[in-house]
């Protein structure tokens, strides 16, 4: 105990000098039972928790020329691979479509959400999804699903490993097809 005090005194005279002197000093004292971790830090409160278990079906109206999300309960629009929601009055901002977001202030959105009142963006995303439902099979306007890409780009990539396999069967085949020639010449001659 005595040993204790006589540190812990030695560390507190430390302390001005350290200071003067730019420097750091860490004192740790560990007494009983070893320190329980923290716990993380709960999530912030008022961020949206909104979760998608597929990707979401955005349309661009033409009056808009922006991707609004459709067929959900909530105001989310995609704008230069950044995903916006209107949420609890408030907008939110994130990089994928399941978040997580961050507030972010009116002024912060881009130009192209800013110039239409919600209002505006609800009324052309419900017009846009009629049309959309009706014609479906047949729809011409643009439209986008997150994921959709990276599926065509692994389908051709799948594609391109299966013709280059068959290319080298081909190849294993003339190989094959060459040695037995070999093999029969040889075989001849030594007869």
């Amino acid at each position: 105990m005595r040993i204790m005090l006589t540190l812990l005194l030695a560390a507190l005279l430390a302390a001005p000098a350290a200071s003067q002197a730019e420097s750091n000093v860490s004192v740790n004292i560990n007494v009983g039972a070893p320190a329980l971790p923290l716990p993380p830090p709960p999530p912030l409160p008022g961020l949206p928790r909104i979760f998608f278990e597929t990707p979401p079906l955005f349309l661009s109206p033409p009056s808009l020329g922006i991707y609004i999300g459709v067929d959900m309960p909530h105001d989310l629009v995609l704008v230069s691979g950044s995903y916006y929601l209107f949420h609890g009055n408030n907008w939110y901002r994130a990089r994928h479509y399941n978040g997580p977001w961050e507030a972010t202030r009116y002024e912060q959105l881009p130009p192209q959400v800013r110039r239409h009142k919600l209002e505006q963006i609800r009324y052309h995303r419900d017009h846009e999804y009629r049309s959309y439902r009706s014609d479906r099979d047949h729809y011409r306007g643009k439209h986008y699903r997150p994921g959709k890409e990276q599926r065509k780009q692994q389908e051709k990539y799948q594609k391109e490993q299966r013709k280059q396999e068959k290319e080298y069967r081909k190849e294993q085949k003339r190989w094959e097809k060459d040695e037995r020639k070999q093999h029969k010449g040889r075989h001849g001659r030594d007869d």
